[in-house]
């Protein structure tokens, strides 16, 4: 990192203001310039910068501004698709409309998200010959594989969030591989025309690159093997890296892998050894499926004999493999066969030997159950892979606790820090309201208590509200009740996909809609359509998580403050966030959970939360939303 260029504020500040001009608010915002100094100052300083910026702020412009303006290579990685979505459809557009300064954008996915033309050209070959993963045939999918092979003749990019209809996981991993199938273009027949090589070499001609920050974390755990060299990363959603990075640094082991490299390689190596491989895959689904939950120490015999078998046979298909001719018509499989059991070997090879500084445990569903294999804590690794390297890194988010850059492995002396507010005026915008008067989340009538207490909140308010709940159970609960007891349309998570869903709630302002954990960040709800923003309890992670267990036992009598206590001070602050998106909404945030007004840590909570006006008393709750009309 070296100080490059000390005009570098100024010109950020003087074309931040001609991009304001260019909005239709118009409005200079303080934060966000004081963002975009900050920035500057970093990428020009080389110390890394964490900038907690509240909503409304204008993060984006106030990163991508002075990224742009530096002319160094930068990459934006997401946590969230609908930022991603933003930043391609929205905030890039427009830079490369007014900036005046010429730059190179694109968008880069994982390879999974890109149709494999190999693929489907083999797939064309084999016709209806096609298996799937669980050794069905294509038979009732044949609608959307013909769907998808007209398609492949129209798309440009063969990007998967192209097609208008969601095919099934099992279809699409038909006509596309993911990184541990691919030979890459050289060894590839069709790797001349790969859509995904056409999205890397733009990535690689590109001075500002999006990605997911999954793809991110895996580009770090490669050596840079994915994204172009670059100077800069801003992290967006940060408060989300340490979990995403615990996900890419580790590995998830299921039998469908048994399965998927029998289906692959069913054509190169004897019909005896892909039953076998096959057998493997629903032996081990078995074992696993009965431990779903657990957090695996070491290995019993059981599952510890099916690995063993499992290490043989993987190691005869590439044996079988390497026999095959390079040129013949198999040529192609050859090579991902070699690719996939190669990765497949080392994932063995690596659960064979389990390593302290890692945590193993099963999940469901109990159908396709698989082993997790993930690092106890991303310090070390990002020491390694970034902070001791020659990249300046930004990392932002509306709420960003005060221990993570502890957890991340960052020293004092690396990082700046900087808290720009908000510019939302949340003292008259907004009302918190902690029903104390409520029972304990653990009583037997609470479900029941909190039903009736949204009953009364949702017709102050008009419907006009999104519940949010921790659980299933309690949404359905709930919903179930306001159904039977409000006169406003109930919508539930069960009904519709994400996007679709918060459409139909938009489109019809007096409904109710009822959702879970997937709803508490990434959206974005402006207006009169929302005026209550429920909280059903504290969102505490669970006790029995096993990769946050681990990290309980090494934190020792400090856990609840250094783990659980920040996780949830940072979730409840993005669950009451969907509430006020403009300086024109108006509403209220109701939480349900007494303990918010009564536990000893309430104030690491409250304090994490935007600076509203707070009561204990519902009548306020429904005097101040019968104001907004």
């Amino acid at each position: 990192m070296t100080h490059t260029d000390p005009a570098l504020a100024k010109r950020t500040e003087k074309a931040l203001g001609a991009m304001v001009d260019q909005l239709a608010a118009g409005e200079v915002r303080e934060g966000q310039r004081d963002m975009a100094v900050a920035v500057a100052g970093a990428i020009d300083g080389g110390n890394h910068l964490i900038a907690q910026a509240g909503t409304g702020t204008g993060k984006s412009l106030a990163y991508l501004v002075p990224a742009i303006q530096s002319g160094q290579t930068v990459v934006i990685a997401t946590a969230t698709k609908a930022l991603q979505d933003q930043l391609a459809n929205k905030d890039l557009p427009f830079l490369d409309e007014h900036v005046a300064e010429p730059f190179v954008w694109s968008i880069l996915k994982g390879r999974s998200n890109y149709l494999c033309k190999q693929r489907m050209a083999e797939m064309q070959r084999d016709g209806d010959q096609l298996e799937f993963d669980d050794g069905s045939r294509v038979g009732g999918s044949a609608l959307e594989i013909r769907k998808i092979v007209q398609w492949s003749a129209e798309t440009k990019t063969g990007d998967r969030a192209e097609l208008d209809f969601e095919p099934q996981s099992r279809v699409w991993g038909s006509v596309s591989v993911g990184p541990m199938e691919c030979p890459g273009a050289v060894k590839c027949p069709s790797g001349a025309t790969c859509f995904s090589e056409d999205a890397r070499r733009a990535a690689h001609a590109a001075s500002v690159v999006v990605v997911n920050l999954h793809l991110y974390g895996l580009n770090l755990a490669t050596n840079g093997s994915i994204l172009p060299e670059h100077d800069v990363v801003v992290i967006d959603e940060a408060h989300q890296l340490e979990d995403v990075l615990s996900s890419a640094a580790g590995l998830d082991f299921g039998p469908g892998r048994f399965a998927s490299l029998a289906r692959n390689a069913r054509s190169i190596i004897e019909a005896s050894l892909a039953t076998e491989l096959s057998d493997i895959g629903g032996q081990l689904g078995d074992i696993l499926g009965q431990r779903v939950g657990d957090r695996l120490r070491s290995f019993d015999e059981e599952l510890q004999n099916v690995l063993n078998v499992a290490v043989n046979r993987v190691n005869e298909v590439v044996n079988a493999a390497r026999e095959v001719d390079d040129n013949s018509d198999e040529g192609p499989v050859k090579q991902r066969v070699l690719i996939q059991a190669g990765h497949l070997a080392a994932d063995l090879n690596l659960l064979m030997d389990l390593p302290d500084s890692h945590v193993v445990w099963v999940e469901g569903p109990g159908r396709h159950p698989s082993m997790r294999m993930a690092p106890i804590d991303v310090a070390g690794f990002l020491r390694e892979n970034l902070w001791d390297g020659d990249r300046t890194a930004i990392l932002t988010s509306a709420t960003l606790d005060a221990e993570l850059p502890e957890r991340l492995g960052l020293f004092d002396a690396e990082y700046d820090r900087i808290d720009v507010g908000s510019p939302f005026d949340y003292q008259t915008q907004a009302l918190l309201y902690c029903a104390v008067s409520l029972p304990s989340p653990k009583s037997a009538d609470w479900l029941d208590a909190i039903s009736d207490e949204l009953v009364e909140l949702v017709n102050a308010a008009g419907g006009r509200t999104l519940a949010l709940f921790t659980s299933w159970r309690a949404m359905d609960h709930v919903s179930e009740q306001l159904d039977r007891r409000v006169d406003y349309r109930v919508l539930t998570q069960r009904e519709l996909p994400k996007p679709a869903l918060i459409r139909e709630f938009m489109n019809d302002e007096s409904s109710v809609l009822c959702a879970t954990m997937g709803f508490w960040q990434g959206v974005d709800i402006p207006g009169r359509t929302l005026r209550l923003v429920s909280i059903d309890r504290l969102p505490f992670p669970r006790p029995d998580e096993p990769l946050l267990e681990a990290r309980r036992e090494r934190a020792g009598a400090n856990a609840f403050r250094t783990i659980d206590l920040p996780r949830t001070a940072t979730m409840l602050a993005q669950g009451a966030g969907r509430l006020i998106r403009t300086a024109d909404d108006r509403g209220v945030v109701a939480v349900l959970d007494q303990r918010l007004g009564k536990a000893g840590y309430r104030w690491d909570l409250v304090n994490a939360l935007p600076p509203m006006k707070r009561t204990r008393h519902r009548q306020e709750v429904v005097e101040f939303l019968a104001s907004l009309d």
